[in-house]
């Protein structure tokens, strides 16, 4: 095993939690701060919720696409394998990677967009946000405090994996009032490979399902340089094999072939900034983990493509116009009449808004993608959805 670099965070130098917790109710033997993180991630309603959460496709029938939840675990095999290169925290770098998409409401992006219109004026609605809201407030496994009451060490990476953030909307703003998580500089290099992680992860496996739901075709793919080379090396090495045979060869070593770039880009980057400790890293001023210029620009192409191919392809936004809908309508309908929620949220609901507002977005944020429609039928009427949906 590779060891730890001197960069790395640790557990034992953690700025710890919010809530001190007695070793009396600390449990599970010798587990450390950020593996208790991580643990404390798995077995959360968040997180459980993931397994009927858009990823690509909304509420997919097919067994064999992805969810948020698969590709929670699918990024966090990604990010563990780079973070035990480069001798950082495993634990840490995997709990990142498996809470990052937590705070997405049902339908995706789509979702999203409708709690931003819904929130207008109030504050608007931003998953990251919610996820931080999510860990350190709504989920209440707890008798003494509200949330998970997590490391401020992942709470950090979560707000800023990105990098920086200025100005921070007002779930942001909020949990960082509660928790100050210095904002204003760079994350630990855990966090940042985590969100690289995820960028690896959904650019090929979004590949795959879109192959499989027949929305992309391997000569559409063929179009954009980063896959035409891996396509050639691949069929040279397997010549013969069928193409449907090669696709998941091809995704595979595609995305070796970023992981392999960005460890030794991160390595080089690390070396040239001199940095010491995770200190250093925050206040390095620039992102140290990252892709190779070259890599970094076939990337971005490869986005483009998927945007311009997947993403926006007309069956997928008329999907996205129908989730729309469906969040915009339960919105409406709990705005108008609170007696529709559920008992322990109409009883919870504050009087003021924003909070009045906020409280119900969190209702529907929580929703996974079934719950959701199911919960329109019955408050609202029959859901309009595309075929295929």
């Amino acid at each position: 095993m590779t060891d730890k670099a001197s960069w790395a965070s640790t557990p034992e130098a953690s700025r710890g939690r919010l809530h001190e917790e007695r070793a009396a109710t600390v449990r599970g033997g010798s587990r450390d701060a950020f593996q208790r993180d991580r643990d404390r991630i798995i077995h959360s309603t968040g997180f459980r919720r993931l397994r009927s959460k858009t990823q690509v496709f909304m509420a997919p029938d097919g067994d064999h696409f992805r969810v948020r939840l698969t590709h929670s675990l699918e990024v966090a095999q990604i990010g563990r394998t780079i973070a035990r290169a480069l001798g950082l925290n495993e634990d840490l770098t995997e709990a990142l990677c498996l809470a990052h998409d937590i705070g997405h409401p049902p339908f995706g992006h789509a979702g999203e967009d409708a709690l931003e219109a819904a929130l207008e004026g109030l504050g608007g609605f931003d998953h990251n946000g919610h996820t931080l809201r999510t860990l350190m407030l709504l989920e209440r496994p707890y008798p003494g405090w509200d949330g998970l009451n997590l490391t401020w060490d992942t709470l950090e990476g979560l707000a800023k994996h990105n990098g920086p953030v200025a100005d921070p909307e007002w779930a942001l703003a909020e949990s960082d009032a509660a928790f100050p998580l210095a904002l204003g500089s760079w994350p630990s290099l855990e966090a940042q490979v985590a969100a690289l992680a995820d960028d690896i992860a959904y650019d090929n496996h979004d590949i795959d399902d879109g192959l499989r739901a027949g929305l992309l075709s391997l000569d559409q793919l063929l179009a954009v340089p980063m896959i035409e080379a891996g396509w050639r090396k691949v069929e040279a090495r397997f010549p013969g094999v069928s193409r449907k045979r090669l696709i998941g060869e091809l995704i595979r070593a595609q995305i070796g072939t970023m992981v392999n770039d960005l460890i030794e880009t991160t390595r080089a980057r690390v070396a040239a900034a001199r940095v010491r400790s995770v200190d250093d890293v925050r206040a390095a001023g620039e992102a140290l983990a990252g892709f190779s210029p070259e890599m970094r620009d076939a990337e971005r192409g490869l986005k483009r493509f998927m945007y311009a191919n997947l993403y926006h392809h007309p069956s997928q936004l008329d999907a996205a116009r129908a989730a729309h809908g469906v969040v915009a309508g339960l919105f409406a309908a709990y705005a108008a009449d609170p007696m529709l929620m559920p008992e322990e949220w109409r009883e919870a609901l504050p009087a003021e808004e924003p909070r009045r507002s906020r409280h119900i977005a969190d209702f529907i944020a929580g929703m996974t993608d079934r719950y959701a429609i199911r919960s329109y039928e019955r408050v609202v009427g029959p859901v309009d959805l595309p075929e295929g949906f």
